[in-house]
């Protein structure tokens, strides 16, 4: 049991505001379901808030059709000016997904300050020190306090090279005596899988190294029930500050409840410098102010087979939402099997994002088509050295199939070199559309970007034009029983289906009626089998039509329509791309003819119930 003779107060940042909604919702809460509350917070006495950067940076305009700087200054307004207000950047990708050049880091450092962020935490998921260095130095000349992260994750696998105290303690050593400027140091096990043996020994060996006025930090998840303890063990270790939320959003996916922390410490000598009374209040607002959001189980209920497969709650929570609705929930269990076999084969990268997304889709392709017979773009480039030096060495054949598949080259160099230069194409999509071209604007487009996407579903170009997509986990309201077609998903009749169709199925025994929802897998075809890609769905229209449907029984976006009416196509030709799980998937001609019919446009949402074309 820790304890300590001389008194001492542990810091804490409150993460409900920002890892609470990417953990349990991907992000995705309108400002004003939350702003009262942390109006309400500041005024009781929370004075380090965890605000924006992440998938709050990018979930507002991708999602709810809000610009996220704005987002960003309403909550200063709201809290004042001397309460400390904090962001999450992601090294070279800052608080994008791909890589971002040094001027677009420096922008994205500009614009952060200027709306209102005080603390900048910087991690690299590769724990590559030399990102690391280098793109924590536009945070400090933004003058921003500089927080630099080691990335922590417990291993599905055996390993005393990687993931040990040791290895942690030497990122931290290299940091120290690097020339980089550093206000603080933050330990952050995204997944929450490391033992609190090895943070013990992690804090108590970085604390013999750091300067007595530097503070070190410690941020986990609960994902699977471990945090207070990893916590207790940091505290015990010398860490000065830890971070925690308030229900409805904590435990499960998010960090632990301020009570369950301050409960914890008691009689220990360490105290928080929040009041846990106030807790209460907090959370019954944010019930009232969200009572239309649909809570998923899988993001409040804790989940120990995260130890085997190192998710990390901002990551499970959005993959979730993703799944279920695109249709394919069922798949779940099976991704997370896979898990461990690309974390092992990448080179053991923390699975923080980026690379908790990169590992996901990898082992959701695994999944899906066939172990390898699909490489996930960033997955690819991850291991091909693009994001920075894995901290093992990938798997050869695993690197030779990357590289004939994305057709790029192994790279050693420096990832801020190879990354795009996004700036001046930002300002010319903006110029052509003759939107104001503000440094605001620029990023908003450019963090946007990603190789590939077409620039009309760039999602800074659809808010800047009045055309966002809105996807808020709002509750669904009950229809009356009278009012719901009878299997109201199912393909017409006399279709071929060739992928998951999910319909509604009501069955009357003894007087009594009950609806099912029910998905069929087509005979030879189960979740488990991956041997290959769902193929689309064709139904014969009239005579010889027939009709090319998505693969994927949810609702998913066309991002790309390969053809046109009256061109030819051969069985197996790619004629579109539907984009699910954030990422690109074809959909292929099911048999030869003439596109007779095109009946979706790009940016469009389908299920596999809506035709996309139709071949004659």
């Amino acid at each position: 049991m820790i304890f300590t003779e001389k008194k001492k107060t542990i810091r804490v940042q409150l993460t409900t505001f920002r890892d609470g909604l990417q953990s349990s919702f991907g992000g995705k809460v309108r400002l004003n379901d939350i702003l009262p509350a942390m109006k309400r917070a500041a005024e009781l006495g929370i004075r380090h808030f965890e605000f924006g950067g992440g998938a709050r940076f990018q979930a507002p305009y991708f999602y709810l059709g809000e610009d996220p700087f704005d987002d960003m200054k309403a909550m200063r307004e709201a809290v004042g000016p001397d309460v400390d207000l904090q962001i999450l950047t992601r090294s070279v990708s800052g608080v994008t997904l791909t890589t971002q050049s040094p001027e677009g880091l420096e922008l994205q450092a500009k614009l952060m300050k200027e709306y209102g962020t005080t603390y900048d935490r910087n991690f690299d998921y590769m724990n590559d020190v030399r990102n690391l260095i280098k793109t924590g130095k536009p945070i400090v000349k933004a003058g921003m306090h500089h927080q630099v992260c080691i990335a922590l994750m417990g291993l599905p696998f055996h390993s005393d090279k990687v993931h040990t105290a040791e290895f942690y303690i030497t990122i931290g050593r290299q940091l120290l005596e690097s020339d980089l400027h550093i206000d603080s140091i933050c330990l952050k096990d995204a997944s929450g899988t490391t033992t609190p043996k090895v943070i013990y020994d992690t804090a108590v060996g970085l604390k013999k190294l750091m300067p007595p006025e530097m503070q070190l930090w410690m941020h986990t998840h609960d994902t699977a029930s471990t945090a207070v303890a990893c916590y207790m063990a940091a505290i015990d270790g010398g860490a000065d500050g830890i971070d925690l939320s308030s229900r409805p959003m904590a435990s499960g996916t998010v960090q632990p409840d301020v009570r369950s922390m301050a409960h914890a410490l008691k009689g220990t000598g360490y105290e928080l410098d929040v009041d846990p009374t106030i807790m209460t209040e907090i959370e019954n607002m944010l019930d009232e102010l969200m009572k239309e959001y649909e809570f998923n189980p899988t993001t409040t209920t804790p989940d120990a087979r995260v130890l085997g497969f190192p998710m990390p709650g901002g990551a499970i929570g959005p993959n979730v939402h993703m799944m279920a609705k695109a249709g394919i929930l069922d798949k779940y269990s099976d991704v997370l099997a896979e898990f461990p076999v690309v974390v092992e084969a990448g080179g053991a990268w923390t699975s923080v994002t980026p690379g908790s997304q990169q590992y996901w889709l990898q082992a959701f392709n695994n999944v899906l088509y066939g172990r390898w017979k699909k490489i996930d773009a960033g997955f690819g480039r991850a291991v091909l050295g693009y994001f920075g030096k894995t901290p093992l060495s990938p798997d050869p054949e695993v690197i030779k199939i990357a590289s004939e598949q994305l057709e790029k080259p192994v790279f050693e160099g420096d990832p801020l070199d190879a990354a795009p230069k996004n700036i001046e194409p930002a300002k010319k999509a903006l110029e052509e559309r003759n939107i104001p071209v503000t440094e605001k604007n620029i990023f908003l487009v450019m963090a946007a970007m990603v190789p590939g996407k077409k620039m009309e579903l760039n999602e800074g170009i659809r808010l800047l034009t009045g055309k966002a997509k809105i996807d808020i986990p709002l509750k669904q309201k009950e229809e009356p029983q009278a009012d719901k077609p009878a299997a109201a998903s199912a393909p017409a009749a006399g279709a071929i289906v060739t992928g998951p169709v999910t319909s509604n199925v009501t069955v009357v025994e003894n007087n009594i009626t009950r609806t099912f929802t029910v998905t069929v897998e087509p005979v030879g075809r189960t979740a488990a089998s991956g041997d290959a890609a769902p193929a689309p769905a064709a139904a014969p229209a009239s005579g010889s039509r027939t009709k090319v449907f998505s693969s994927f029984a949810g609702s998913v976006e066309v991002v790309d329509i390969r053809v046109k009416v009256g061109d030819a196509v051969k069985e197996g030709d790619v004629v579109a791309n539907i984009e699910a799980m954030k990422a690109q998937h074809d959909i292929k001609a099911p048999c030869g003819g003439i596109v007779s019919a095109v009946h979706v446009a790009i940016g469009d949402e389908v299920d596999s119930t809506k035709p996309i074309l139709t071949i004659a």
